[in-house]
């Protein structure tokens, strides 16, 4: 007769436990998830354009037939296509980042927490601001 203190012996067979299955596109049941999954693939994209940032400088610095192949290759429609779909995962990355960071900080002015839109808001405004100087320096002529 076995006690209750005594082990109960291992087995090769050991019943395995219930595990529901979930679809390999369980992101796109629900919006919050494909957002989120969205926010992960933008960072491929982030990744593109440091790389064709990184190609253009050492172009650069070859000299300008160097640089003239690297325009050429700019203007191969697969690169534009490309570009383009990068530049909306770029902004879609930075709205949702510094959305995000009133989140992650976590400010107290007088023992109250500061609200979200005085911390993200900053971020916006300093975006815009430096996205319209680099555009007016780029455009006018």
């Amino acid at each position: 007769m076995k006690s209750a203190a005594t082990p109960t012996p291992y087995t090769l067979n050991h019943p395995r436990w219930y595990r529901k299955r979930v679809s390999t596109y369980w992101w796109l049941q629900r919006w919050e998830y494909l957002r989120f999954v969205l926010r992960e693939i933008s960072s491929v994209f982030i990744a593109w354009f440091v790389v064709l940032t990184l190609l253009q400088i050492y172009s650069a610095s070859r000299g300008p037939n160097a640089y003239g192949d690297f325009l050429e290759f700019l203007k191969n429609p697969f690169v534009v296509a490309l570009n383009i779909i990068s530049f909306f995962f770029v902004v879609y990355h930075s709205i949702t980042w510094f959305n995000l960071s009133a989140r992650a900080m976590s400010i107290r002015v007088g023992g109250k927490k500061v609200p979200g839109f005085l911390i993200s808001g900053p971020n916006f405004v300093a975006w815009f601001v430096i996205s319209g100087v680099i555009a007016w320096l780029l455009l006018r002529s």
